[in-house]
């Protein structure tokens, strides 16, 4: 008997196949558009993790990152817009303010699209976001190196460290405002669709009700570091994308089918580790396996580019923006751990 896919599964799917997947190549080129965005929003995929009280699915993990890779496999600058998303949901899930009141119910049920300005806590001790106390609230000063869905979020949640060496998350608006003035979007060599752009911050000022998380800066960085050790789902996605381009090539065909047992493998091993009950344990076969998808990944993407030959050098095709995501996502979320780990599984290759 075939067990039915999760709804959201199949919501994922059916998103992919009507709207994502058609439009990829020209989103590509020209910018996620507001109406993908709308079709996320009404897929409830933002709502995925989030709990049921407050108009989420509590979906489990696993369905969780089954419909991540349909995502990223479909478009990966629409996934890399939506992804921001769910931290901030996660965030709010664990804490006890008005704040969780007034955003946890319009995040989870798509009403509102948030974005992070997060990443740059991970130069500590270097501090390229400065938080401190002014007029009962908190002022922010520095630069946000990275920030993505600039036009396309509603609301951001912003970090930065204080100076008792604390992080503090709050939310803002994800717009231009006093204090906080967005770059021109950058131009990229993969998703420059996904509308990236640098925040300077420069006296922004929020009150104490924005404040969702004030914690230790070495009590959030513990918490931090085993989430990116493990394999993202997105990578996953873009090679069975790729490996997808090989199916009906009668040449290439074998060489898709090596790759996906090797695939489906990894991706068991990651999944496996990625539910381990300790996040902090095992780091170092996280790693391994991290890097082994990444492998496969370009593996894949370059199969697909190869099969395709001279037209994959054409920027309306698939298997080239495939492989530049594949790039794209060799880097997303890097650590100093991460970047270390991988370039010594480089070196170590015969």
């Amino acid at each position: 008997m075939t067990t039915a896919p999760h709804p959201l599964v199949a919501r994922a799917r059916r998103l992919a196949a009507e709207v994502l997947a058609p439009r990829a190549e020209r989103v590509d080129q020209e910018g996620v558009p507001v109406s993908s965005i709308d079709a996320v929003k009404r897929s409830g995929l933002l709502g995925v993790s989030a709990p049921v009280e407050y108009g989420g699915s509590a979906a489990p993990a696993a369905v969780a990152r089954e419909t991540a890779e349909i995502l990223a496999g479909a478009c990966c600058s629409t996934w890399f817009v939506q992804t921001q998303h769910h931290t901030p949901v996660q965030t709010l899930t664990k804490v006890e303010l008005p704040l969780r009141e007034r955003l946890l119910g319009p995040l989870s049920s798509g009403e509102l699209l948030s974005g992070v300005a997060y990443a740059q806590l991970r130069a500590y001790p270097r501090v390229p976001v400065r938080v401190t106390r002014e007029r009962g609230g908190w002022r922010f000063d520095g630069t946000v190196p990275w920030y993505t869905g600039w036009g396309l979020n509603d609301v951001m949640l912003l970090a930065g460290v204080t100076d008792s060496d604390e992080a503090l998350f709050a939310f803002t608006e994800a717009r231009e405002q006093p204090g906080l003035r967005p770059s021109p979007p950058m131009r990229l060599a993969a998703l420059t669709a996904s509308r990236t752009v640098s925040l300077e911050l420069a006296g922004l000022w929020l009150p104490d009700e924005a404040v969702a998380l004030r914690t230790p800066y070495e009590t959030w960085a513990a918490g931090d570091r085993p989430r990116n050790t493990n394999a993202s789902p997105a990578v996953f996605g873009v090679a069975e994308a790729a490996l997808g381009l090989l199916d009906g090539d009668s040449v290439a065909a074998e060489t898709a089918h090596a790759l996906r047992t090797r695939l489906d493998l990894v991706r068991s091993r990651a999944y496996a580790l990625a539910d381990h009950p300790v996040p902090h344990e095992r780091i170092e076969e996280r790693l391994a396996c991290k890097t082994q998808a990444y492998d496969l990944m370009r593996a894949a993407t370059t199969a697909a580019v190869v099969a395709g030959g001279g037209r994959a050098m054409d920027l309306g095709s698939r298997a080239q923006r495939l492989a530049r995501e594949g790039m794209f996502l060799l880097v997303q979320g890097q650590t100093a751990e991460v970047r270390q780990a991988h370039l010594g599984s480089l070196a170590a290759v015969d």
